[in-house]
């Protein structure tokens, strides 16, 4: 029954992910460990889709040689203890759904009355039963709202599963930029003393002047110190990615990254009708809406008395009878007919709707937010792609040539060179900024998969 009733409240938001993702991605990707998770709660009790129980190996691991996003992703799923302390809520939510739903204990009750009277020393011996009946359906209702929590709990262990997963991807590319960024800064510095040993020569021939040495002195000095504050940067940033994935004690392996791929364009408004149509906050927020109105209907059946009924056995010693005890009782609601909690709950639904439409907000904004990033770096770093870097080198290549014919001083190959550098340099920031926001779309689209491979390109034939 718990499995119908959460498939039948939480399956078109199941369909809409299915239908956009088909839409919105360049291959069929569906998230299928959050579809599954949706429609079957019971399988966080399995650890099939779940963070690791209480007896989970210590979180030690060592990374293969060289990993790569997916490998890290599928560890994060094993052992980051946020996924473990989500999972566990749902197992209490679930416990307190039980509990709600049970009906009250009877009561067995003895009394003993006028004993050691001089009539009849065994005075009057009464055993009594009672059983509180509860009308109003009032049961039914206050599990039916636990049930809703328990729905919620699992909408936040989907969305925590993928705020876990832009972290991870964030902290990924995040090393990744200090890795590429560290190796373009090398050939700076290199090219920096390169240029300033030639530059001395220069001055010693009189052919430059000592301005241009001091002015190469200070480039080179620059480019050592965002060396070797990039190269202090990451070991911090691997700490991060480690604890990102769950495991502090990792050992420090080769990443397996495409820095410099573009992923796939996307379009904002279609990006926006899928993430509102799926996200679990939204959905927990629809579900916390159906939830209060059960507690208005709760509240309001709080008034409708239960009745308590009881049969019972008298002795009495002095008569030496045997006699039988029958009660019945129930509160008259005459004063406290449960005024303020109906209030309360009323407010409650109308601040159950308005958290809707704020998390709607929230989940826009930041996805402009993020989208505005992406977009932006993302084309600025086709454009030295495509653009800038080949006329930076086609520059370097036409000043080489000309000094070699004696039409260039050599400062004007220098410079040329270092303008190439400078544009890798300034690429490699654009694609940093570029992940960083895409990890950000990713996570909050619910990709299991991403970055996304783009489809091969298929001709006209038929095959």
């Amino acid at each position: 029954m718990r499995a119908t009733l959460v498939r039948y409240l939480l399956g078109p938001c199941c369909l809409a992910l299915v239908g956009c993702s088909l839409t919105m991605s360049p291959r069929d990707s569906v998230p299928p460990a959050a579809i599954e998770i949706v429609h079957n709660p019971a399988l966080l009790r399995t650890g099939s889709l779940g963070p690791p129980g209480a007896d989970s190996e210590p979180a030690r691991a060592a990374l293969p040689p060289r990993t790569g996003l997916p490998e890290l992703l599928g560890l994060t799923l094993e052992r980051n203890p946020r996924l473990a302390q989500v999972g566990w809520a749902v197992e209490s939510a679930r416990g307190k759904a039980i509990q709600a739903g049970l009906y009250p204990n009877p009561t067995l009750s003895f009394v003993g009355d006028e004993l050691a009277d001089r009539t009849g020393p065994s005075g009057i011996l009464s055993v009594a039963a009672t059983q509180e009946i509860v009308r109003g359906n009032k049961l039914e209702l206050s599990q039916a709202a636990a049930e809703k929590e328990v729905d919620q709990a699992t909408l936040n262990v989907v969305a925590e599963r993928y705020r876990v997963f832009t972290e991870v991807r964030q902290a990924f590319f995040e090393l990744a930029l200090l890795r590429s960024r560290a190796a373009i800064l090398e050939e700076l510095v290199k090219l920096a003393e390169q240029s300033t040993q030639n530059a001395e020569k220069l001055v010693k021939a009189k052919e430059a002047a000592r301005l241009d040495v001091v002015q190469l002195e200070v480039d080179r000095e620059r480019y050592k110190t965002e060396l070797e504050a990039t190269r202090r940067a990451i070991p911090p940033a691997y700490r991060r990615l480690a604890a990102s994935v769950g495991l502090p004690d990792l050992t420090e392996s080769v990443l397996e990254v495409d820095f410099e791929a573009l992923p796939t364009d996307l379009d904002l408004d279609r990006v926006r009708a899928y993430v509102l149509s799926v996200h679990p906050e939204i959905r927990g927020a629809q579900v916390g809406v159906e939830r209060a109105k059960l507690l208005l209907a709760r509240a309001e059946a709080e008034p409708i008395p239960n009745v308590t009924v009881g049969a019972g056995y008298v002795y009495q010693g002095q008569n030496r009878s045997n006699d039988a005890l029958v009660s019945v009782s129930l509160p008259i609601p005459v004063y406290n007919k449960n005024q303020g909690q109906i209030l309360a709950a009323r407010a409650e639904i109308a601040e159950a709707l308005n958290r809707v439409a704020s998390i709607q907000n929230d989940l826009a904004a930041r996805l402009a937010t993020a989208f505005t990033s992406y977009a932006a770096n993302r084309k600025r770093a086709e454009l030295y792609r495509t653009t800038i870097l080949p006329r930076a080198e086609e520059t370097y290549r036409l000043s080489l040539k000309a000094y070699q014919g004696g039409q260039f001083e050599y400062l004007r190959v220098l410079a040329a060179q270092r303008t190439v550098a400078e544009a890798k340099l300034e690429r490699i920031r654009a694609l940093g900024e570029m992940w960083q926001a895409g990890s950000e779309i990713a996570g909050l689209m619910l990709e299991d998969h991403w970055p996304l491979v783009p489809a091969p390109a298929v001709d006209g034939r038929d095959k």
